[in-house]
């Protein structure tokens, strides 16, 4: 789960990491108000869950009280990257003498969180890790030790020195319990700037949650934005079921993430295009079913469906009354393929034998089936 910029600043405050202050505010009117109550130049920044803010406007300076209102109003509303600004950040300015890149992310393929420190702050470091990977100093850490204060300093002595190493260091660590104590997967700062006179400060803060973690982080959980996910996939978040929606004809229902990237890849080794990643889990009831049923089917791209289920915990047979039920709800006329195997697939079969769906034994032959079924072959 993505949560924004404030509220990535209010967890980085919590652990003690140097923050300008700032407030939220819903109108140009508060943005100029609270602007007085900051003094001096302040940053008004759109808060959307989106990269990329300050290239499209959505980041102005003001140093004027009197300009506030008006950057404001130009902020709010404007669309960045699809996503409509409603609120902003107004934050104190700070000067600026150095900026560096400070984050922490989860290796999956090291199973185990990485440190990542660089002196060019304040850019896209992904732009930095393509052309210039050597400015990034990489560690990656002990999952049960985390981040040590030694591990830190000789991290941030390699990008800073004197006393700016030092505070840099100590940045690192409570950046570290940050990222621990709240389950993240990610938690970054870009910049953390350097004023001329040797203050550090966390300019700006992005912090992903674990999704699965959130049932121990009630609080944080409340911070999520409807606005981060489509209608569609906040239904089925809601629903139990895991649903991306993407941009091809294929329509993906399956169990377990494991075999839906299994089913996608092989999608596209058939020439194909998965139109969305649906995970309906490891238990599957037929109102689940229909429910997931009902969320592909509004996608106006999508011409057939995949059913491609392994039946471990998941009973075919289950599956198998969610489709005809659905069909018989919702007069779906997609043709629909279906691969079950596993518990109960006999009795699954029996009761697809009795309908129109398409039937395939094995993966590759179901994908094929409903490749070409999108593609306007007859079923």
């Amino acid at each position: 789960m993505k949560i924004h910029e404030y509220r990535a600043k209010e967890l980085f405050r919590r652990q003690g990491i140097p923050v300008p202050d700032g407030f939220v505010v819903g109108t140009p009117e508060e943005a100029k108000e609270r602007a007085r109550e900051l003094g001096g130049p302040v940053v008004i920044k759109a808060q959307v869950l989106v990269g990329g803010r300050g290239k499209a406007g959505g980041v102005k300076l003001a140093r004027q009280h009197d300009e506030v209102r008006d950057k404001a109003d130009q902020i709010l509303g404007m669309e960045i990257k699809g996503l409509t600004v409603r609120r902003l950040l107004v934050t104190r300015a700070v000067d600026i003498a150095q900026e560096y890149y400070l984050g922490i992310v989860q290796d999956r393929a090291a199973q185990r969180a990485t440190l990542m420190v660089s002196a060019a702050g304040g850019v896209d470091i992904e732009e930095v890790a393509a052309k210039t990977p050597e400015q990034i100093i990489k560690l990656r850490l002990d999952p049960v030790a985390g981040l040590s204060p030694h591990e830190a300093r000789h991290v941030a002595f390699q990008v800073a020195s004197g006393r700016i190493a030092l505070r840099m260091a100590d940045v690192l660590t409570r950046l570290w319990q940050a990222y621990a104590d709240s389950d993240a997967t990610l938690a970054e700062i870009n910049p953390l700037v350097v004023t001329p006179t040797g203050e550090v400060w966390a300019v700006d803060g992005k912090m992903v949650l674990d999704d699965n973690a959130l049932y121990r982080q009630s609080e944080i959980a409340g911070w999520r934005d409807p606005a981060e996910a489509t209608p569609e996939e906040d239904e089925a978040r809601l629903a139990g079921l895991s649903f991306v929606k993407l941009e091809g004809d294929v329509g993906c229902l399956v169990n377990g993430a494991g075999l839906a990237m299994a089913t996608m890849d092989l999608v596209a080794h058939y020439g194909g295009q998965p139109a969305n990643f649906l995970d309906i889990g490891g238990s599957s009831h037929p109102d689940k079913v229909v429910r997931a049923l009902d969320i592909i089917t509004r996608d106006r791209n999508v011409k057939a469906i995949l059913f491609n289920i392994f039946g471990g915990i998941t009973r075919c047979d289950d599956v198998a009354r969610g489709i005809i039920e659905a069909k018989a709800k919702t007069g779906i006329h997609l043709p629909i393929v279906v691969r079950l195997v596993g518990t109960n697939e006999d009795e699954a079969r029996r009761l697809l034998a009795e309908t129109d769906l398409v039937a395939a034994e094995s993966m590759d032959e179901a994908v094929q089936k409903a490749i070409a079924l999108a593609k306007g072959a007859a079923a």
